[in-house]
C-alpha cells in the first residue's frame, strides 16, 4: 500500500482511503456481513483511512460494530459534526457523543465539520463557540485532529483555512472539477499551509464511470494504455503530490482489489505528458455540451450582491454534464444553503463582473440562465425540504 505522511503529526496515512457512504443494503438496512467482509479485505491490504458521517444512514452504527470486534486500533477514524444542524453550543456536545456511541469508541483520529460552503459558514460556528469546543477535545483527546469538509467556492475555502489553525481538510476534486469548488488552487493553497488533503468525490460519485456520455466511454477504451475509467480517474488524483488520501466509496471486493492496485502504481508525477493530454481530451469531450466556458478563476469576484458567481456557473455545467438532479443538488448545496444565499437571482445587473472576466463571458445573462435552468418551481421545493431537515 502507498502511504503518503501528514505533515502535521506525521502519521502514515493510507493514499486510498475507505469512504464509508455507499455500503450495500439489502432490505432498505446495510448488509453487516458484506460490509464487513469489505472493510477488513481492504484493511488487512493495507487501507488505514476509514471516513464515515452523523448523516450517513446508518453507516457509524455499521463501523462500530466492525471496529468493535478488535479493530479500531488498527486505523485512522474519520467522521464529520453535522455542523448544518447545531444551533447552539450544546449540540456540539450532543451529535459528537451520539457519534462516540454509534461508533463504539472513545476517541476520533480525524474529525470534520461536515459540509462547510463559505466562509459565512464558519463564522456562524464561531459565534456559536465551536472554537472553544475545539480545544476542550482536544485537551481531552476525544478528538486527534480536527478539519472541515468544503463545498463551495476557492475564495470561501481560503478564507475559512486562514481563519484558524485547522489539521486538514477534505475538498472535491476530480479530472472534472480541476476549478470548481475548492479546485486545484484550493488544493495547492492547502497544502502549502501544511494541510493534509482528503479527496472525496474522486469518480463524481461514479458519474465518470457508468454514467460517462456515450463518446467519452469509447474514448477511454480505445486509450492506451489500457485501463478502466476508474482507474484513469484515480490516477489523475493521485499524480498531485499535494493529495493526502483518495476517499473511494467501495462496496465489493473487486472494486477494493482495482482501487488499491491502481493506488500502488500512482506515485506522485507518475504520468506521462502524453498521458496528461488524453485528461483535456476527455473533458473536451464530456463538456462539449457545456452552457458556460467559466474557468473557476474568480476574477470576477467579489460581486457586490453576493453572488458567488464561478459556482453559480459550475452548477449550470454540472447540470449539462450529469443531469438535471445533479446540477440542482450542487447548486442547491453551494448557494442557496449558506447562511447567506449566494444563488444566481441576486445578481443586480451592475455588470462589475464583466469588467475583469478573462473569458469574455457575458456573465450577467449567464446568470440569468442559471435562474432559468435551476430555480424553477423544483428548485423551491427541493430548498423547502432542505430547509425543513436543517431546521430538524
Amino acid at each position: 500500500m502507498q502511504y503518503r505522511v501528514n505533515p502535521k503529526n506525521g502519521d502514515q496515512l493510507s493514499a486510498l482511503g475507505y469512504g464509508c457512504m455507499r455500503f450495500t443494503r439489502k432490505g432498505g438496512v446495510i448488509d453487516q456481513e458484506k460490509a464487513e467482509r469489505e472493510m477488513l479485505y481492504a484493511l488487512e491490504r493495507g487501507v488505514n483511512y476509514f471516513d464515515t458521517a452523523y448523516t450517513y444512514p446508518g453507516n457509524e452504527v455499521a463501523v462500530g460494530k466492525f471496529l468493535a470486534k478488535g479493530y479500531r486500533n488498527q486505523l485512522y477514524l474519520a467522521t464529520k459534526l453535522p455542523q448544518y444542524l447545531a444551533k447552539t453550543y450544546a449540540d456540539f456536545d450532543k451529535f459528537f457523543y451520539e457519534e462516540l456511541r454509534r461508533l463504539q469508541t472513545d476517541y476520533i483520529d480525524y474529525y470534520l465539520l461536515h459540509m462547510l460552503s463559505d466562509f459565512g459558514s464558519w463564522q456562524r460556528l464561531v459565534g456559536l463557540g465551536i472554537e472553544k469546543w475545539i480545544a476542550e477535545k482536544k485537551t481531552s483527546s476525544e478528538i486527534r485532529n480536527i478539519g472541515f469538509s468544503y463545498h463551495g467556492g476557492a475564495s470561501g475555502f481560503i478564507r475559512i483555512i486562514d481563519a484558524f489553525d485547522f489539521d486538514f481538510c477534505q475538498i472535491q476534486f476530480n479530472y472534472l472539477d480541476v476549478h470548481g469548488q475548492a479546485g486545484e488552487s484550493g488544493l495547492r493553497y492547502a497544502a502549502s499551509k501544511g494541510l493534509p488533503v482528503i479527496i472525496m468525490e474522486p469518480l463524481r460519485g461514479g458519474r465518470l464511470v457508468q454514467d460517462l456520455p456515450a463518446k467519452a466511454k469509447t474514448f477511454w477504451s480505445n486509450a492506451q494504455p489500457k485501463r478502466s475509467p476508474a482507474d484513469w480517474g484515480l490516477r489523475w488524483i493521485w499524480d498531485y503530490p499535494e493529495v493526502t488520501v483518495i476517499l473511494s466509496g467501495m462496496n465489493d471486493v473487486a472494486q477494493v482489489e482495482e482501487n488499491i492496485r491502481v493506488c500502488n502504481e500512482s506515485l506522485p508525477g507518475h504520468l506521462s505528458d502524453a498521458e496528461r493530454s488524453l485528461y483535456d481530451q476527455a473533458t473536451k469531450i464530456i463538456r462539449e455540451s457545456t452552457k458556460v466556458a467559466c474557468t473557476g478563476c474568480g476574477y470576477c469576484m467579489p460581486c457586490p450582491a453576493g453572488v458567488d458567481i464561478p459556482t453559480c456557473f459550475n452548477a449550470l455545467n454540472v447540470r449539462q454534464s450529469d443531469g438535471w438532479f445533479t446540477g440542482l443538488r450542487e447548486y442547491i448545496m453551494c448557494t442557496s444553503l449558506k447562511p447567506i444565499p449566494s444563488n444566481a437571482s441576486k445578481c443586480i445587473g451592475c455588470g462589475r463582473c464583466e469588467q475583469h472576466c478573462p473569458q469574455g463571458i457575458e456573465i450577467r445573462d449567464m446568470l440569468k440562465a442559471v435562474s432559468r435552468s435551476l430555480e424553477g418551481p423544483a428548485y423551491k421545493v427541493f430548498l423547502a425540504a432542505a430547509k425543513k431537515v436543517a431546521k430538524f
